[in-house]
C-alpha cells in the first residue's frame, strides 16, 4: 500500500482560499481505530466553521477537514473488532485526520456498515446531518405519534432528513422554507409548509410540541411563542450567538430549551441505516464535486441556501 496520499489541508484559519490539495503521509490506525480508504466525503457547515476558526475544538492548523465519509476499511488497529479490511462503511472522521483525503483514521465506534440500497456518495452525505436530526428528535425530544413538530430550514442538510425522521415517528410535520422548495419537501412527507419570506411563522403557528432549529439567531425566541406548555426547542446550530436570553425566556414560559450537538455513534447510524433500507429516509445531494473543489464546496455551503447536501468524491 502507498505511504502517501492526497488530502485537503489548511495551514491557517481563513476563507475557502486557505484550502489546498497536498501530499501527506498516510495516518496509522491506533487501538480501536480503522484506516478507511475514502470514496466520498460529505460537506457540512461545521467544516467551514472549523476552517475559519469559528470552531477551534480540534486545535490549530495544519489539519485535514471533513467529518462525513463513506469508503472501504483498509486496515484496523488493535481492539478494533467491529470491522475487517474490505468492509464498506460510513461514519464520522475528525481533524486532524478528516475525511477530505484519500484515507482517514476513524474510531470504529463511529462507523456503521454502508446501507446496501444507496451508493457511496449518498451514504457520505448522511452521518453528521442524520445523526443530528435522529438524536435530537428521538433521543432528546422522544418524538411520537400525535406530536406537532416544527422544523426550520426544512430543505437544508439537517432539515430535510429531520422532516423524514419525524414523519417516520408518526408526527405531524411543519417546515419553514422558501416556496420554491415546497414541492421538494412535500415529496419527503411534510404536512404543512410556511414560506418564511412572506409569512411570520411565530404568528401563524401554535400548539407545537417540538421545534428543531438549525438557524439560531432570532429564530429561537420567536419559536418559543409557537410551543405548547411543556414543549421543547432544540437548537442544533452549534457555534453561534449566546443563548442565555432564549434559555431564560423558555424557562419563564414553561417550555424546555436544549442546545444540542450530535454524538458520533455507529449504533445510532445503524438506526439511520434501518430507515434508509425501509425507504423511510432518503438524502438529497445537490452538488457532487471532486476533492480538488473543496474550496468551491465551502463557498456553496456558506450561502446557507443548499437543498440537501454537498459531497466531495475521490
Amino acid at each position: 500500500m502507498t505511504t502517501q496520499m492526497r488530502a485537503v489541508s489548511q495551514h491557517r484559519y481563513g476563507g475557502p482560499e486557505v484550502l489546498e490539495v497536498v501530499k501527506i503521509g498516510l495516518p496509522t490506525p491506533g487501538p480501536g481505530q480503522a484506516l478507511v480508504r475514502v470514496h466520498a466525503a460529505g460537506v457540512n457547515p461545521a467544516d467551514w466553521k472549523i476552517r475559519s476558526g469559528t470552531v477551534r475544538k480540534f486545535g490549530t492548523p495544519p489539519f485535514t477537514l471533513g467529518l462525513d465519509l463513506c469508503g472501504v476499511v483498509e486496515a484496523v488497529g488493535e481492539q478494533a473488532t467491529r470491522f475487517r479490511p474490505g468492509d464498506e462503511v460510513y461514519g464520522c472522521a475528525f481533524p486532524p485526520h478528516g475525511a477530505y483525503a484519500e484515507y482517514a483514521v476513524v474510531p470504529v465506534e463511529a462507523l456503521a456498515a454502508r446501507p446496501a440500497s444507496i451508493d457511496h456518495v449518498h451514504a457520505a452525505a448522511l452521518p453528521v446531518a442524520a445523526l443530528t436530526a435522529w438524536q435530537a428528535l428521538v433521543r432528546v425530544a422522544a418524538v411520537r405519534t400525535g406530536h406537532r413538530v416544527l422544523i426550520h430550514a426544512a430543505a437544508g442538510g439537517i432539515g430535510h432528513l429531520a422532516v423524514q425522521i419525524a414523519k417516520a415517528r408518526g408526527a405531524y410535520v411543519i417546515g419553514t422554507a422558501q416556496e420554491s422548495k415546497h414541492t421538494f419537501l412535500r415529496g419527503l412527507g411534510a404536512d404543512e409548509l410556511i414560506d418564511y419570506t412572506t409569512t411570520d411563522f411565530a404568528a401563524a403557528l401554535r400548539g407545537i410540541d417540538v421545534v428543531l432549529d438549525p438557524i439560531s439567531g432570532d429564530y429561537g425566541p420567536r419559536s418559543l411563542d409557537t410551543l405548547t406548555p411543556g414543549g421543547i426547542l432544540i437548537d442544533v446550530r452549534g457555534a453561534g450567538p449566546d443563548r442565555a436570553t432564549v434559555r431564560e425566556q423558555a424557562k419563564a414560559r414553561g417550555v424546555r430549551f436544549v442546545e444540542f450537538g450530535f454524538t458520533p455513534s455507529g449504533i445510532d447510524l445503524e438506526s439511520v441505516t434501518d430507515l434508509v433500507e425501509r425507504g423511510s429516509l432518503r438524502v438529497a445531494v445537490e452538488h457532487v464535486l471532486p476533492l480538488e473543489d473543496a474550496a468551491k464546496a465551502h463557498e456553496l455551503s456558506e450561502t446557507n441556501r443548499m437543498k440537501g447536501k454537498i459531497v466531495l468524491t475521490l
